[in-house]
């Protein structure tokens, strides 16, 4: 039975010494081994979740705000995917907007950085996550969506989204 613990590092007191440095036991042999962590495992093992509450997003419309926190997701306790709708308060916003900083706003995430599954096989992966700011009803309080939007909005019946879109993806 193999057993893995943290020591600390005979070459100085610092945290990333002592992580740098591992004993690893097999009954009564121990042997040291040195595992330097660099910061590409540490990226590639980051874990790509829902949006959820206290996630920030960029808003890509031209509504006047810039980052919205994530309050609440509607229809999913886990949190949002494409094509849902949150609940999310103004966090920046742009001078003589129509949103000020601190508006609680309804929005729909039109770029998540989650995989997600397509029909077809392929996954669809976005490098941020990103909103477009809706009303009550449903409709985009901005008059222009910058950058790519999936064209899974379609499904989630968000097609007045899609004709202001630059790009479908």
């Amino acid at each position: 039975m193999a057993a893995r613990f943290l020591s600390k590092s005979s070459s100085g007191s610092s945290l990333l010494g002592a992580l740098g440095t591992s004993l690893v036991g097999v009954g009564s042999v121990a042997r040291q081994t040195t595992s330097k962590l660099t910061y590409s495992d540490i990226f590639f093992q980051q874990q790509r979740t829902f949006v959820q509450m206290g996630t920030k997003l960029k808003v890509v419309d031209n509504s006047g705000a810039k980052r919205v926190m994530c309050i609440q997701a509607l229809k999913s306790k886990k949190g949002a995917k494409l094509g849902d709708i949150i609940i999310g308060s103004v966090k920046e916003a742009q001078p003589r907007g129509k949103v000020k900083k601190g508006d609680v706003v309804y929005g729909v995430v039109v770029r998540a950085a989650m995989q997600r599954g397509r029909c077809d096989g392929s996954h669809v992966r976005f490098d941020d996550n990103a909103v477009v700011l809706v009303n009550k009803q449903g409709e985009p309080i901005g008059t222009r969506v910058f950058g790519p939007v999936p064209h899974e909005l379609r499904k989630k019946k968000h097609v007045k989204i899609l004709a202001l879109a630059e790009h479908i993806a």
